[in-house]
């Protein structure tokens, strides 16, 4: 009876996976490709919405359809059902879903540092260090996202156990601003412009600052790729002229923002993603944009720092080996260069 059933769930198991299958390459057929964005109003994230607003994918001969999930880990599972292409996300996606035998990668390296910031509530001046977050909630994306990971690993970091802090996934932007006001969460790692909103009305302070190259190598240990366009491996190979399209497409987007100021990237943004702070929204930009590659190849010294910090704290690591070498490529953005 046991073998039956075991036999009927396998069958039930193929089928769901042939109709995912199916489904995502009748939506490739029908010549578009669903890119899923880890909340695409992140400044993060800024190289889906600008590569698009600059005409880029179509000018590859792309149709491109950009899709809005807050959270990474959202996005993520997206893509292994098939319902998209790819996915804008962090690159440590890469290395955590290789442990659980899925393999994916970063096709174009957006940015060489998270771009994200730990941020405490004003109410709660008693928080002075990592160590102090003993006993309250901690805001992230959501769980299993890349937030989660960092806020893991920094717990980790400074003596904390699981269990001491718990994390709460509070998204980004209005919902992350509420959680903080309503005391759901006394501190939260967050990005642009959802730091400058909190700071401006002096309702948090900066705690740890991972906007930066340099922010990123002491609070993590060394060059951190995060933002990143990643797809899975058995898609790439199998479509290799819209990979490199994609390729294309970001790498001269990329080069666009290392060589324009704030203010003009910002005027080929949708207005709502100022969140009626235009001002706020450029100086954020002019003071982090640094954070992107300008050529959209993965810095050497990345992945074995992701590695590192994944395998600080998460038992999905635990005794398994993994192949960096097989979390990225660099094929097709240097065919762009």
């Amino acid at each position: 009876m046991r073998s039956t059933r075991t036999l009927f769930n396998s069958a039930a198991l193929s089928v769901v996976m042939l109709a995912s299958m199916l489904a995502a390459n009748s939506a490739y057929a029908a010549g578009k490709i669903t890119l899923m964005v880890g909340g695409y109003e992140k400044q993060i994230y800024l190289p889906a919405k600008l590569a698009e607003g600059l005409g880029y994918f179509k000018d590859e001969g792309l149709d491109v359809e950009l899709l809005n999930e807050p959270a990474g880990v959202d996005a993520e599972n997206q893509l292994l059902a098939g319902a998209v292409q790819g996915v804008v996300g962090f690159y440590d996606h890469c290395v955590d879903l290789q442990a659980k035998g899925k393999f994916v990668e970063s096709v174009v390296q957006f940015s060489q540092a998270p771009g994200e910031v730990e941020l405490v509530s004003a109410k709660h001046p008693e928080i002075k260090s990592i160590a102090d977050f003993k006993g309250h909630s901690a805001g992230v994306t959501g769980l299993g996202s890349s937030t989660n990971f960092l806020t893991q690993y920094m717990a980790n970091k400074a003596g904390l156990k699981s269990g001491d802090v718990t994390s709460v996934p509070v998204g980004a932007g209005a919902t992350f601003i509420a959680a903080m006001q309503q005391d759901a969460i006394q501190v939260g790692m967050t990005t642009e412009p959802t730091i400058s909103r909190l700071l401006k009305t002096k309702e948090a302070t900066v705690l740890v600052d991972m906007r930066t190259m340099e922010g990123a190598r002491q609070a993590l240990g060394g060059t951190y790729p995060a933002a990143s366009l990643y797809m899975e491996t058995a898609w790439v190979d199998a479509h290799k002229d819209d990979t490199q399209k994609l390729a294309n497409a970001f790498v001269k987007t990329l080069r666009f923002i290392n060589t324009h100021s704030g203010a003009e990237i910002a005027d080929k943004m949708p207005k709502e993603y100022y969140v009626g702070d235009k001002e706020g929204y450029v100086k954020a930009l002019d003071q982090g944009k640094a954070m992107f590659t300008a050529d959209g190849v993965m810095p050497e010294d990345g992945p074995k720092t992701v590695l590192s910090v994944l395998s600080s704290f998460s038992k999905n690591m635990q005794g398994k080996q993994i192949d960096l070498s097989k979390t990225y490529t660099t094929e097709f953005v240097k065919k762009v260069m």
